[in-house]
């Protein structure tokens, strides 16, 4: 090693000046970094170091020699590169932080800081060994194909993994703090870097998934383009239970669950007819992914508290083996009850208990749910209901418009003009909410009124006496001979109807 020092200069030029210069950088660096916060790492020392070193040697012309080489040649290079990451230090406070964060409420992301500082840096480089140097760089960097070949195979991940986090960042699918599915789990986003995008389970398990790959994969992203967003739990059901009856519980099951948003509401669906249940589906909002766990435990104990408190079974997977009962069989709790409501339904007051019961036991009973029509009014009809449960509604329509003109409850009937008549349905009956209805077929009743056609007389009678309650008759004609004249006009009409319609 070879030292060539001047002699025109002092000889503690070299030593004094060098320290002065270093203690500089660092003082004007804390300053930067306490007043105005920029932050500078171990690179801005190696600068301070470096052009403490080159700076006092350049002008002092000492050269320091070792088997050829210059190393006051190197210094320019180092320097230039060392001046760039302090200049790119300045711009991330000042411009990314300072101006777009700051001012213009932009978020930068790390990603395209990071491609941009990496640009930058061999850009210089490669000025530098070009017009400082001399360097014929485009002949250096791609004079050999093989070698680009060799490289450009090496890193096409890398450089895809790159390009592919660019397009992350402008397009913008996702930001730090979103929560996302992939591949069937939830992860949050913590971080997109230049090579992958890093995530976080609920269970706190990390995922580095590189940016090329998430870019060919579809992006479900659940907190754009609100954060608000549903979920979806299952639950089976008795098929004994009345659909309508199920989805208020699981509803009101829902309402207690704190993560759980009033707004949108919850929603419950039926969604298939399992081999062992009816499956149902409760739809809910959340706007924290990482309470998904908590929420679901909850919404699913609130369930079960709820079905069992509704006496609504959950069942097994089963297999139910129907055994009818025996003709003659000990009557059944239900069966009393059919009996005794159709007991007070004035058409059947002259009817004996044996003919009650044949008739009973020959009706069909049915559940509707809320809204569903019954009967439609000018629909053909030749049976009457008496409703066991619940209550409808009577709607008739005039001149176009539909009109609510009374409501049914428990105990009550309809259409029994159709049953006796045959007439058409005079009205149109809704359900208002679940109910269920006893229809009695005119088959049932043809039979009791051939073994006794002294009925049709009363039912007649009956019949006349409906007629002049619907046409207000009673309340308008004042003359008691008027009032018998006509009932007896419009039961012998009825009489007529009644042996035509039961073929008597």
């Amino acid at each position: 090693m070879a030292f060539a020092l001047p002699m025109s200069l002092p000889k503690g030029w070299f030593f004094l000046a060098t320290p002065l210069i270093y203690f500089t950088g660092v003082g004007i660096g804390r300053l930067l970094k306490r007043k105005a916060g920029v932050r500078l790492g171990g690179l801005y020392k190696l600068f301070c170091i470096a052009l403490a070193i080159y700076v006092p040697l350049k002008i002092a012309g000492i050269s320091i020699a070792w088997e050829g080489l210059q190393f006051l040649d190197v210094f320019p290079f180092v320097l230039a590169i060392l001046a760039t990451a302090f200049l790119l230090a300045l711009t991330d406070h000042y411009i990314w932080d300072a101006y777009f964060e700051g001012k213009r409420h932009t978020s930068i992301p790390k990603l395209l800081r990071q491609t941009l500082a990496l640009v930058t840096i061999i850009l210089v480089a490669l000025l530098v060994l070009k017009y400082y140097y001399g360097e014929a760089v485009d002949s250096v960097v791609f004079s050999s194909t093989v070698v680009v070949g060799i490289i450009g195979f090496a890193m096409q991940d890398l450089l895809g993994n790159i390009i592919s986090g660019i397009a992350l960042q402008i397009g913008r699918p996702f930001k730090q703090g979103d929560w996302l599915k992939v591949d069937d789990q939830y992860a949050e986003v913590l971080e997109v870097n230049w090579r992958s995008t890093r995530l976080r389970t609920n269970d706190h398990i990390s995922l580095d998934i590189p940016n090329a790959q998430i870019v060919k994969n579809t992006i479900v992203n659940l907190n754009q383009p609100v954060p608000q967003y549903a979920m979806r739990l299952r639950v089976g059901v008795d098929y004994n239970q009345p659909p309508n009856k199920v989805k208020q519980v699981l509803l009101s099951a829902m309402q207690g669950v704190p993560s759980v948003l009033p707004s949108p509401a919850p929603k419950a669906f039926l969604v298939d007819f399992g081999d062992s249940a009816i499956i149902y589906e409760v739809k809910f909002w959340m706007e924290n992914q990482a309470l998904y766990n908590d929420t679901c435990d909850a919404v699913r104990t609130n369930i079960w508290y709820a079905l069992k408190r509704a006496q609504i079974v959950i069942p097994f997977p089963i297999r139910t083996l129907q055994i009818e009962p025996r003709k003659g069989a000990a009557s059944s709790p239900q069966s009393n009850r059919q009996r005794t409501l159709v007991r007070r339904q004035p058409v059947f007051r002259d009817l004996s208990d044996s003919q009650i019961e044949r008739m009973v036991a020959e009706a069909r009973s049915f559940q509707f749910g809320a809204q569903e029509h019954i009967i439609k009014q000018d629909d053909r009809g030749d049976s009457m209901f008496v409703l066991m449960r619940g209550s409808v509604a009577v709607l008739v329509r005039r001149n176009g418009h539909q009109t609510k003109v009374a409501t049914l409850k428990a105990g009550d009937c309809f259409g029994e003009m159709s049953l006796l008549t045959g007439a058409a349905r005079s009205a149109t009956v809704i359900a208002e909410g679940d109910c269920e209805v006893m229809e009695i077929q005119k088959a049932a009743f043809a039979a009791i009124v051939e073994e006794s056609p002294e009925l049709l007389q009363n039912l007649s009678d009956l019949l006349a006496q409906r007629q002049m309650e619907t046409e207000g008759l009673l309340e308008t004609v004042t003359q008691s001979q008027e009032v018998t004249e006509r009932r007896a006009q419009y039961a012998a009409g009825f009489l007529s109807k009644l042996y035509r319609f039961f073929d008597l």
